[in-house]
């Protein structure tokens, strides 16, 4: 909180760690849209960048569809999903349920600051566009540690209130530039951080750094657990 100025501060006070009950099936609607299915291939790959192999849990996983293109994309995973949202963790298990893969990808509600895994069962933790709604940041960042195995990687995107312009027109090329200027205006309403707040956040977490760098139009914030021999 400390790394936002007053108004998003403000924003975040009031913001809501989950989406709504009544939100559920609008944001699901929305999730099926080539934009947002083209976005969930691109964050796969870039996700499986870091590793193709071992446990991977999605926070905040929302519909589900990231667990489901992690998987397609790399059927050797063993894919896990949370949601603090009961309404969206039922969605998720529905379309997981519906591609076939209930036996493979585990959806369960849990929220980020009591993540329901023991400690060091993952390889790959990831969460696209919940960081901003998280009211313990630095909490939740050492839960994220605490569940992660030495060596693991903790890939976090979201939008950030400052994407520079280059990237935006980048992003504009490939999905729309409509879609882009509503996204960049959506922005200015969500409590989102800036890429240099992003990367202040690990500081005062067990991670004590971290780097961001853009895939697509979302910035990662990129956290490597320090494995016990250096």
């Amino acid at each position: 909180m400390a790394h936002l100025p007053p108004l998003r501060r403000l924003l975040k006070f009031f913001h809501p760690e989950a989406i709504p009950k009544l939100g559920t099936p609008l944001y699901n609607l929305v999730s099926k849209t080539v934009i947002f299915q083209q976005n969930y291939d691109l964050l796969a790959h870039d996700i499986l960048s870091y590793g193709n192999q071992g446990n991977f849990l999605d926070v905040g996983t929302g519909p589900g569809w990231l667990l489901i293109k992690l998987y397609e994309q790399s059927p050797t995973l063993h894919v896990y999903g949370i949601d603090i949202s009961a309404s969206m963790v039922m969605k998720a298990t529905a379309h997981v349920e519906k591609a076939g893969l209930s036996g493979v990808v585990e959806v369960r509600e849990g929220e980020v600051c009591t993540i329901p895994y023991s400690d060091a069962f993952f390889d790959i933790v990831v969460s696209t566009g919940s960081i901003h709604h998280w009211k313990e940041p630095t909490r939740a960042l050492n839960e994220i540690y605490r569940v992660l195995k030495d060596g693991g990687y903790a890939l976090l995107y979201d939008v950030v209130s400052d994407t520079p312009r280059s990237v935006l027109k980048e992003a504009a090329r490939d999905f729309g530039r409509l879609r882009i200027v509503l996204l960049w205006m959506h922005a200015f309403e969500e409590p989102f951080y800036s890429r240099e707040a992003l990367e202040l956040l690990p500081e005062t977490s067990l991670f004590s750094k971290g780097s961001t760098r853009f895939a697509g139009v979302l910035c990662c914030l990129i956290m490597r657990k320090k494995p016990q021999n250096g």
